[in-house]
């Protein structure tokens, strides 16, 4: 039997529609992007040696933070933990305020430090100073920003 051999077309992708779409979406994504750079507090951590000198810092607003998060500032107990009620007594205090020291227990949450820190960058308190105890003595250390950049050269 013979059979008749049909034509055989040349089968063309059209690769023009794949491009647009890809372009568009390309498009797409980077206009709905948006590239907004958070303004974090910038601090340097206290690091306490044995031995170490221990520097007073003149402060203007003391928070302390217990390690059930509760706060306290300038030595007065806030009724509650919420950060409202923080950045108002922030506010009551901080007329000509340029230092703050944090002081937290050992035993304190992340979040509440960080909430504090946070509601300090956001009133435009820019002077932070971290209150850790030195290993082996009893009585507490400060050391500011300025004073960490100062040993660290």
């Amino acid at each position: 039997m013979k059979f008749a051999k049909r034509d055989r077309r040349e089968v063309d992708i059209n690769l023009t529609p794949l491009i647009d779409v890809v372009f568009l979406l390309l498009i797409f994504f980077m206009v709905s992007t948006t590239f907004i750079k958070g303004q974090p507090l910038s601090i340097n951590l206290p690091k306490v040696a044995p031995g170490a000198a221990v520097t007073t810092v003149e402060k203007d607003i003391e928070i302390v933070i217990a390690s059930d998060g509760s706060y306290s500032v300038n030595g007065v107990q806030l009724a509650d933990k919420l950060p409202g009620t923080l950045r108002a007594a922030i506010l009551d205090v901080s007329a000509e305020a340029g230092a703050v020291a944090i002081a937290a227990d050992a035993a304190t949450q992340h979040q509440s430090v960080v909430t504090a820190m946070d509601i300090l960058r956001q009133l435009g308190l820019d002077r932070l100073s971290i209150t850790t105890l030195a290993s082996g003595s009893a009585h507490a250390s400060t050391a500011s920003d300025s004073e960490q950049k100062e040993q660290a050269q």
